[in-house]
């Protein structure tokens, strides 16, 4: 089977990198962006293009979301199966009289930190079962973690993706922009991070959660108000409280 990786960003840098791992040949890789394209094609040895879409049996759009249905309309062949990587498209954004599909890893990718392949669910859905078959396969071939999802469901995985990483990965950023305010170091506060993600493999969420406004300790949700002096952080700081105290009707 041909296979064709469309895109040159960290989705696409990861997919191929898997498929290189577990030595599925990949035909071709093909990107607008001559230079991650070229960075990637190097790293992987795998022929590129930024201009010539090479003919495959099965192609994979690793692009963003605004530009799906703009990339698949680049894809000619009738009798190809086209998949996109998005969590939060349906299979019907692809353009085109070609077989349609969705290839989703549930991770948050990033070209410079490496992942485990394994244990990345992947969510895969097709038009009919011989396509969703293959890409059940293919996926398995990466990782133990492969289910067949219509976009219904999809579209709340990738809502609770952003929830559980997007979000908490912001809310890492505005209290690194507390510590470094006050020259403490962030690394101290590491291990407190990895604790409480270490609770939720074996706890409720709802039953993990600790400090003061589950408390309702006004007293300290004041102090703390008082040392906020960033209108944004403030705002922050207060509607997530509510809705803390709101979860557990304080």
């Amino acid at each position: 089977m041909k296979i064709v990786i469309i895109g040159s960003g960290n989705v696409a840098y990861h997919l191929s990198k898997a498929f290189c791992e577990k030595g599925i040949e990949i035909s071709q890789i093909f990107a607008r962006n001559p230079t991650s394209l070229q960075a990637i094609a190097e790293e992987l040895n795998i022929p590129s293009s930024s201009t010539d879409l090479a003919e495959a049996d099965l192609y994979i759009i690793a692009v963003s979301d605004d530009a799906v249905h703009k990339v698949s309309k680049l894809i000619t062949n009738e009798n190809a199966l086209v998949a996109h990587t998005s969590g939060s498209l349906p299979k019907e954004i692809l353009s085109g009289s070609f077989r349609k599909a969705s290839f989703y890893p549930l991770q948050t990718f990033s070209k410079t930190k490496s992942l485990n392949y394994d244990e990345i669910p992947f969510f895969i859905e097709a038009e009919n079962l011989a396509d969703e078959n293959l890409l059940q396969l293919l996926a398995e071939k990466i990782s133990h973690n492969v289910m067949v999802s219509n976009y219904e469901k999809r579209k709340y995985i990738h809502l609770t993706a952003v929830f559980s990483c997007n979000f908490v990965n912001h809310l890492f950023a505005r209290a690194k922009e507390i510590s470094d305010s006050q020259d403490i170091p962030f690394h101290y506060f590491l291990p407190l991070i990895d604790e409480t993600v270490k609770k939720i493999h074996t706890m409720e969420p709802k039953n993990a959660q600790t400090g003061p406004a589950v408390r309702n300790d006004q007293s300290i949700l004041q102090r703390h108000e008082e040392l906020i002096h960033d209108e944004e952080q403030l705002k922050i700081y207060k509607t997530i409280n509510e809705s803390i105290k709101k979860m557990y009707e304080l």
